[in-house]
């Protein structure tokens, strides 16, 4: 029997839209109706506050292990990339919500983490630091992504993997384009630390 339909389910699992449910359960609120209109952790955060951003950034994370352990179970390295690039097609243009989802990062770096630990980890230290240091959410996200493909190689993952790496680079910067636009613009929000 064909392991293909792992692909499928990835994709189903990364449709589920915690992001929207988070803000429903939590702040009775529409996600895609607030802020940046994002289904996405850092907007949840925004307008939920941030118990409900990290909340949703654990689920998002999970849906990419969970999908990347499943197809690790039944199936080889390809179908395991192939239900990775699933989920976070799943994740971004989900059948739940008339395909318009998340920009994919957090679900990403949960699909590179189950995969590659230390490519995980890698990345995710990155968006720490970046995002740290500019105050955008954004700029560490797409400097993150952008790096996966790199330390895949660094790492010396197989090539399943690599394109894997490049699927999410490349498509992590096209969900950002109306980010890039307003940080060239001078209007993209910076994060705030409020002062006791």
């Amino acid at each position: 029997m064909s392991n293909y339909w792992l692909i499928i389910v990835g994709y189903f699992i990364g449709s589920i839209p915690f992001s929207y449910i988070v803000g429903r359960l939590w702040a009775g609120i529409d996600i895609r109706q607030c802020g940046s209109g994002n289904v996405g952790m850092t907007n949840v955060w925004r307008n939920a506050g941030p118990a409900a951003g990290i909340t949703a950034l654990v689920l998002d994370l999970g849906k990419g292990v969970l999908a990347v352990w499943l197809a690790g179970q039944y199936g080889n390295d390809l179908i395991v990339a192939l239900s990775g690039i699933a989920v976070l097609a799943g994740h971004s243009w989900p059948v739940f919500l008339g395909f318009k989802g998340g920009k994919l990062v957090a679900t990403g770096v949960g699909v590179i983490t189950a995969i590659s630990p230390p490519v995980g980890i890698s990345a995710m230290l990155i968006w720490i630091v970046v995002t740290g240091l500019t105050r955008y959410v954004s700029v560490g996200s797409i400097t993150a992504i952008v790096f996966i493909p790199f330390l895949m190689f660094a790492f010396e993952l197989g090539t399943p993997f690599l394109a894997l790496g490049l699927f999410a680079a490349i498509f992590a910067i096209y969900k950002h384009i109306p980010n890039i636009k307003r940080l060239l613009a001078g209007t993209e929000p910076r994060i705030v630390f409020k002062k006791n």
